[in-house]
């Protein structure tokens, strides 16, 4: 006898109370492993893939990719005791529940992990997915469902009972919209596509994915390959043919033409929430300077000689950073509004702004304070590219110190940032460009980049802020500076 088991959306931590199904990873009627992922959301934070902490087969499955769901709600029901005993030899978890013995109370303590989403999961690597028909046994498994069970709303993007004994969740079929909707989301699952939000632009604009060029890396499908893709229908539409909006329809009001409509939710909704949270809670203050770079570039050309290990300019600004809060610790505190205190803090955690197809994040190196140039250069590249892959992890995203913004790269010399809450400053940096200056008593052409810093004002005053970037400026300026301290 089978004995059901629902797996709810797990505790997300950091405060985070929601996530949006990304990809399901696994079918209704597939047997699962204990720790076996089966689904991947994207959280306010990063992507992440839930696995699952009972082994069995898989009865039904609850939301549709692009949908919200809460933490607590359900996701997957699971039965645990299920798998067949022509399975029983090569099921998908060797620490899971032997194939085809009840569950008891003993037995359900092995087969749940137990832990929660950050840190989840055991070392043991899940085996091959096979895949049971719903019901059936032996020969039989594995078959696919009749064309006719499809038609009649029960298709795996929604909630739906595989028919294995004990199930239920089959009063939640059909919670999903209609089968044509589902469908429609199921194939849009062969196309490279990571955003929720542009499978939804793409639903909402009746856009078919499949006719749409990526322009990201490994032709992965962008908002703004969704977005040309639409304004060029609309461009090369007959005269007269109009766009209507269901919804404006429906209220009796239509839409301005090329208006567009985007939730504040996920990512977005999160960065917005802290931005706002930050201008209402930070008496912010910025100064900013001027400094000849020249030195600076010709010592990291002298560091990248031929076999040795690459160093980024970005590692040799945090290592200037780091060695400015070391004799300016103030700016590397917090403010606890509640008990009305500064809390400075001993470890330099470095955050710097990332950008990336999902929008804008703040990947944090941990220890910044103890690493070389080249650990820090290292480390840089390493998260980066975990960015842009959409893997960072709540650990590499939270509990930051200081932020460095390099807004240089955008080809931009200056700004006025907002602090990253709870953080107490942000040092910015802008490009890099050859300009006339005073060198030696002479005018030269050097290469000059500006320098902001933009402080929360209860912790330090502006005194303080400005040997900060004073001594930014002057290692900027003449790198040996560095060697006094070391």
């Amino acid at each position: 006898m089978a004995v059901v088991r629902e797996f709810t959306l797990p505790d997300l931590g950091e405060g985070l109370t929601e996530a949006t199904i990304v990809q399901w990873m696994v079918e209704v009627g597939e047997v699962v492993a204990v720790d076996q992922p089966v689904v991947e959301v994207e959280t306010a934070k990063a992507m992440v893939e839930v696995p699952c902490p009972y082994g069995g087969v898989v009865t039904a499955r609850f939301g549709a990719e692009g949908a919200e769901v809460p933490v607590g709600a359900p996701l997957v029901t699971v039965a645990v005791g299920a798998v067949p005993d022509d399975l029983a030899g090569t099921g998908p978890s060797a620490h899971g529940p032997e194939a085809g013995a009840p569950a008891g109370p003993a037995d359900t303590a092995e087969a749940g992990s137990g832990n929660v989403l950050v840190g989840y999961g055991t070392s043991a690597a899940a085996a091959r997915r096979r895949r049971i028909r719903p019901g059936g046994t032996g020969p039989a498994a594995g078959a696919s469902r009749p064309a006719e069970q499809v038609a009649a709303g029960q298709d795996s993007s929604g909630a739906e009972a595989a028919g294995v004994p004990g199930a239920e969740a089959g009063a939640r079929t059909g919670a999903n919209g209609s089968a044509a909707a589902r469908a429609a989301d199921a194939g849009s699952r062969t196309v490279a596509v990571i955003s929720p939000l542009v499978r939804r632009m793409a639903r909402e604009h009746d856009l078919d994915l499949r006719e749409v060029t990526g322009s990201g890396r490994d032709g992965l499908i962008l908002r703004t390959d969704v977005e040309c893709a639409i304004r060029t229908r609309q461009e090369h539409a007959p005269a007269g043919a109009g766009v209507t909006d269901a919804v404006g329809a429906a209220a009796g009001a239509a839409a301005p033409t090329g208006e567009e409509r985007i939730p504040l939710r996920g990512m977005l909704g999160a960065a917005a929430e802290k931005f706002s949270r930050s201008r209402r809670e930070i008496p912010e203050a910025t100064c900013w300077v001027d400094a000849d770079a020249t030195e600076l570039l010709a010592a990291r050309r002298a560091m990248n000689v031929p076999g040795a290990p690459k160093v980024s300019l970005l590692a040799l600004l945090a290592r200037i950073t780091t060695a400015a809060l070391a004799r300016f610790p103030q700016l590397n505190s917090t403010v606890d509004t509640k008990t009305q205190e500064i809390v400075r803090l001993p470890a330099v955690h470095l955050g710097f702004a990332a950008q990336t197809d999902r929008g804008l994040v703040v990947p944090v190196v941990r220890d910044a304070h103890a690493r070389t140039v080249e650990d820090l250069s290292a480390e840089f590249a390493r998260l980066t590219e975990t960015a842009r892959e959409g893997g960072l992890s709540l650990a590499e995203l939270t509990h930051g110190t200081f932020t460095l913004n390099n807004y240089g790269v955008f080809g931009v010399d200056g700004s006025t940032p907002i602090i990253n809450h709870p953080e107490a400053a942000m040092l910015g940096v802008g490009r890099i460009a050859a300009k006339p200056w005073v060198h030696d008593g002479e005018l030269a052409v050097r290469q000059v980049v500006q320098l902001s810093l933009t402080f929360d004002h209860r912790v330090c005053d502006g005194g303080t802020a400005g040997g900060f970037l004073r001594f930014v400026a002057d290692c900027v300026e003449q790198p040996a500076l560095l060697l006094r301290g070391m």
